[in-house]
């Protein structure tokens, strides 16, 4: 573990522990922020703590190739108290492992104290259980939100919202300082108070404003509004330091994928013409219907444009054993051979959207999706499934990174989008100049923010030299203990 200093008076190194939960959209921005804070414009020590096995095989490769490629991340084994299952019967498995780490939220404490740890960084999810904690052993607490700040002001104000609401319905919800979130954009789960993911959210929300402070994945020129309101204390009153510490950079880890599913989709998009390719995929947290499937296949087929498509059919990775010609329809894949490509493979998202050839990115916005979207000015067509999505879509929309059909549904609701729609859509949109120039602009400005001196870099600064200080007090205190 790092050094308190020694007998030259050199500074400590802070360390900080990291506590991300379970599913690629929590580990993948708290991997990125290992990294950046362990390198050398940071130089922190670093830790994650981690809880094995994971729920799906992306996240068990994504760790290892963590943890192999970056030495300096140290790993830290979480284990979890037993938890009975059953007892939610038919929850999301995802869910289920955040209810299973809150419950063991007390065993953190010896792990913890053993760290030598400057400073504990929580995945929201598990805030209002990982922060008493904390407070107990003297450690500073921040939580990174791992969603976007828009939605981070929703998580804040959803508890006094459902206060003054005195158990009607959830409807339309204004943000104070932010703006309105329409009834059909909050999460799913949100409308029902019982619902397991509800009762987590809003636990959380209300532990917030006892946080020493705030990370965001964004920065300011993205998401102006939720920032700002967040920071001067529009959406709750004496809030703590909203960190923008975005888009946090992808780091690229060979181990995550075999080389030659890489391989051939990576050659395959070096060979197509600049801004060709439509790239197709909505994430690792949720699966689309067979019907929907099949649609989307015929949407993009009609377009005539090339593509790249990473198909989920489950919600679990380990639990994907269809083929894609059952899936996607007899003869689809045999009329789009040499036009399109399709995969249920991990991709290394980042590493194709950094190629030339992709012109447009259908996505599901999830926030790890959007922010890599924004870092390379690629637009995007949102079509949000579920959770936070929407709102995420809506940030899209306002920031000109790309456009949201807000009539396509979403898991839940009746109807299905056709494939007509879907294929007037990306003819329309990767027609459309205007919305590839704004895009470019969005990347112009996250570049600014993450370069040295930006509004993003500095941030972080703040946030690192925070927990030297306290590493520099501790290391003082020590010292005179030591020569009294």
């Amino acid at each position: 573990m790092p050094t308190s200093g020694d007998a030259s008076g050199a500074l400590p190194h802070p360390h900080v522990v990291l506590l991300p939960s379970a599913g690629m959209g929590h580990l993948v921005p708290f991997s990125r922020l290992a990294v950046s804070l362990s390198s050398s414009d940071h130089g922190c020590g670093v830790s994650v703590a981690t809880v094995l096995p994971t729920v799906s095989s992306a996240e068990s490769a994504h760790l290892e190739a963590l943890f192999s490629a970056c030495p300096a991340v140290r790993r830290l084994d979480f284990h979890l108290a037993r938890f009975d299952a059953s007892e939610f019967p038919g929850a999301d498995p995802f869910f289920l492992r955040f209810e299973a780490m809150r419950r063991s939220a007390p065993l953190l404490g010896p792990l913890l104290a053993g760290a030598g740890a400057s400073a504990l960084v929580t995945d929201i999810a598990l805030a209002s259980v990982v922060i008493p904690v904390a407070k107990e052993l003297g450690l500073p607490c921040y939580v990174l939100f791992t969603a976007s700040t828009a939605m981070l002001s929703l998580c804040v104000h959803f508890p006094a919202y459902l206060d003054a609401n005195a158990g009607g319905p959830v409807g339309d919800v204004d943000v104070p300082g932010v703006y309105r979130i329409s009834k059909a954009s909050i999460p799913q789960a949100l409308h029902h108070p019982e619902h397991l993911f509800t009762r987590q959210f809003v636990a959380n929300g209300r532990e917030l404003a006892k946080a020493d402070g705030l990370l965001v994945n964004s920065f300011d020129e993205f998401e102006p509004e939720a920032i700002a309101a967040l920071r001067d204390g529009s959406v709750v009153a004496g809030f703590p330091n909203v960190f923008s510490v975005g888009p946090l950079a992808p780091v690229s880890f060979s181990a995550s994928e075999p080389a030659e599913n890489q391989a051939d989709y990576m050659q395959w998009l070096a060979a197509q013409p600049a801004r060709s390719v439509v790239y197709v995929s909505f994430g690792s947290r949720k699966a689309i219907s067979k019907d929907q499937l099949r649609e989307l296949a015929v949407g993009l087929e009609a377009s005539g444009h090339r593509f790249l498509w990473v198909v989920k059919s489950t919600v679990v990775d380990r639990d994907d054993e269809a083929e894609l010609s059952e899936l996607l329809g007899e003869g689809f894949l045999e009329r789009v051979q040499g036009r399109g490509m399709v995969t249920k493979g991990w991709v290394e998202q980042e590493e194709v959207l950094k190629q030339e050839s992709i012109g447009l990115f259908i996505s599901h916005c999830g926030w790890n999706s959007v922010t890599e979207a924004a870092a390379n000015g690629l637009p995007v067509l949102a079509w949000p499934r579920f959770g936070d999505q929407r709102v995420n879509a809506g940030v899209v929309a306002r920031s000109g990174l790309g456009v949201w059909e807000e009539r396509w549904s979403w898991e839940g609701e009746e109807g299905m989008v056709s494939g007509e729609s879907i294929a007037e859509k990306v003819k329309a949109v990767m027609a459309d100049e205007t919305v590839r120039n704004k895009a470019v602009s969005v990347q112009d400005a996250a570049a600014k923010a993450v370069a040295d001196g930006g509004t993003s870099y500095r941030s972080l600064a703040q946030f690192v030299q925070r927990c030297r200080d306290l590493s520099v007090s501790k290391a003082t205190f020590r010292r005179s203990v030591n020569t009294e």
